[in-house]
């Protein structure tokens, strides 16, 4: 941490950053009007440093902090945004068990599809409303271990800075490229970049390993509950399906995307 001057403590729970660190982990309406989230954890905040992610503010209980792995992390940290905070107010502000010991408030990015640098070969994952943050963090996981190009949300209310879905993800919704976009928008995008898409559907009568994903290809992944809307099932090229053999009709879709990217990158890997 660049030395600049001794850090204010804080010690009260009614502090104004404290009660605001609160508000943002809370409220999603909070987090869309400040444009600021939560990143709680060394590992999430230095992932989040490399992904270009502006730091608001910074907040250390020393004591905790002491037994991090990444100790580094604060040294590229101004400390004009920092404040020591002690263990009391600290356990009130962390939303983790075991925490080491800091969080900060960081500057959320806009996420458009004309942002997206694609590869020759892309292969993109769409998720259309996504129900929990902690699937979008697990999904997020995914995407990054496989090297997919990119994950488009289709929901437009869909808060990807929940801080369930930062702690979820374990940072990596700092390392993957995201998109925020309608269904129709999505559409498009596919088609302008000749990428075909795929949608998971109980019903399909084809399964997901017979699919050809070598070429450029996005698997479109709906809900537990309701699965995918009209709107994909009728557009998409191909539907597909995962075998069920036991009782239960389908897997948690975080599970069902990662059995599908990973059988894609299997055939690419192969293909070459």
């Amino acid at each position: 941490m660049r030395k600049r001057k001794t850090m204010e403590t804080i010690t009260s729970l009614q502090n104004n950053r404290i009660k605001n660190v609160l508000r943002l982990s809370e409220k999603s309406r909070e987090r869309r009007e400040q444009g600021l989230f939560v990143i709680e954890g060394a590992r999430e905040l230095s992932l989040a440093q490399s992904g270009n992610y502006k730091l608001d503010s910074v907040f250390i209980c020393p004591s905790l902090f002491a037994r991090t792995d990444y100790p580094k992390v604060t040294q590229k940290i101004d400390s004009n945004i920092c404040f020591e905070v002690s263990e009391t107010v600290f356990s009130r502000i962390a939303y983790r068990e075991n925490s080491d010991g800091i969080l900060a408030l960081a500057k959320s990015k806009t996420h458009n599809l004309n942002d997206l640098t694609l590869t020759k070969n892309p292969f993109i994952i769409v998720l259309e409303a996504v129900e929990k943050p902690g699937n979008l963090g697990a999904i997020l996981r995914t995407t990054d271990a496989a090297a997919v190009d990119a994950l488009i949300v289709c929901d437009l209310q869909t808060d990807i800075y929940n801080p369930n879905t930062v702690r979820s993800s374990v940072g990596c919704i700092f390392t993957v490229p995201i998109a925020v976009a309608n269904n129709a928008e999505t559409l498009d995008f596919l088609r302008n970049n000749n990428i075909r898409s795929f949608a998971a559907e109980l019903q399909a009568s084809s399964f997901y390993q017979d699919a050809d994903f070598t070429k450029p290809s996005a698997i479109v992944m709906g809900t537990e509950a309701n699965g995918l809307s009209r709107f994909w099932l009728d557009s998409v090229d191909e539907r597909i399906k995962i075998a069920m053999r036991g009782k239960i009709d389908s897997l948690n879709v975080s599970v069902s995307t990662a059995v599908i990217t990973f059988e894609a990158m299997r055939q690419r890997e192969t293909s070459t």
